[in-house]
């Protein structure tokens, strides 16, 4: 699924959000005791969001913890064991250097995790706030952030990214500045339609009535109301980036040699691949479920706070 696609799906429709606003002393009885409640329900009626969540919790306890659990340095060479299969000693071989290929892989997912993190950080930062301002004064503000978001999406995102790291250098922090950019405008479009559906309101033209002021109103009635899409779509723009930060590291834009990266590790396996394919496949095999753990999750969050599914859910109880 792309993430434009999640954006509208994540998006809450006007007919829905009304109707939700409209009953809240219902949502209200019929909430869940709290959020992580909620998530529980959820993992539980979702096995495939559970095993997301625990591949999620297992490389971020990689990332945190691989100086300690990797069995050597990532980047100490040894050419006498250079192209070793499987041993007790090197439990997935070892690279044309010598280098243990599950040390690397397991320090391969810190950059992967800090850049995916990091940068959606960047873009929610950046994009939701300009999406609110742009969805909620409309007028002039709103053409001219639409014609910037339009520009933006005119490049593919990797291409965007390998823009602005070609201009400023790699690097881990260039990486996540490039892909955080990259996937402003996404948040920016998401912001501004769940905005124009909740300033709409009633509670919102109540309290506008009542002389609160925009940032008030932005602050304490519109974000609350439209934080469930944006959580969605930063859990699988999270997949996204790891993914670009592969990409960039592949075509040797991302993180620099000897430090690992599952980008740079498929790179170099790649021209071992006929006489050691393991080192190829082993690090796509971690990109690849990171990416899918992300997927995952993201899809049962959207399941979770889809206002259209909690409507529903309140209308048959009443």
């Amino acid at each position: 699924m792309s993430e434009a696609a999640a954006a509208r799906d994540a998006a809450p429709s006007p007919d829905s959000a009304a109707t939700a606003a409209a009953a809240p002393t219902a949502a209200i009885a019929d909430a869940p005791p709290s959020m992580l409640g909620a998530l529980v329900q959820a993992l539980r009626a979702d096995p495939g969001a559970a095993a997301g969540c625990l591949v999620i919790l297992l490389f971020a306890l990689a990332a945190l913890l691989a100086p300690w659990i990797a069995p050597y340095d990532p980047t100490s060479q040894n050419i006498a064991r250079a192209m070793q299969g499987p041993s007790a000693a090197y439990w997935l071989g070892t690279d044309e250097f010598g280098r243990d290929l599950l040390s690397r892989i397991i320090h391969g997912a810190r950059p992967a995790l800090l850049v995916g993190v990091f940068s959606v950080v960047v873009s929610v930062a950046i994009g939701v706030p300009i999406g609110m301002l742009a969805g909620y004064h409309m007028g002039w503000i709103d053409r001219v952030v639409g014609w910037g978001v339009d520009i933006m999406l005119a490049l593919p995102s990797l291409l965007f990214a390998l823009m602005i790291v070609a201009l400023l250098g790699p690097s881990t922090g260039v990486l996540v500045v490039a892909i955080g950019i990259s996937h402003v405008p996404i948040f920016v479009r998401l912001a501004r339609g769940s905005t124009l559906v909740v300033r709409g309101l009633e509670y919102v033209s109540q309290a506008r009535s009542f002389g609160a002021s925009d940032f008030h109103i932005l602050r304490r009635h519109v974000l609350p109301n439209i934080v469930g899409p944006l959580i969605i779509m930063a859990t699988l723009s999270i997949a996204g980036a790891i993914r670009e930060e592969a990409s960039l590291s592949f075509l040797g834009l991302g993180v620099q040699a000897p430090q690992p990266s599952w980008g740079n590790l498929i790179r170099d396996g790649v021209a071992e691949v006929l006489e050691a394919p393991q080192l190829a496949i082993l690090p796509g095999i971690a990109l690849t479920l990171a990416v899918l753990a992300f997927n995952m999750v993201g899809d049962a969050l959207r399941d979770m706070l889809d206002p259209r599914d909690l409507t529903a859910a309140t209308s048959k109880k009443h």
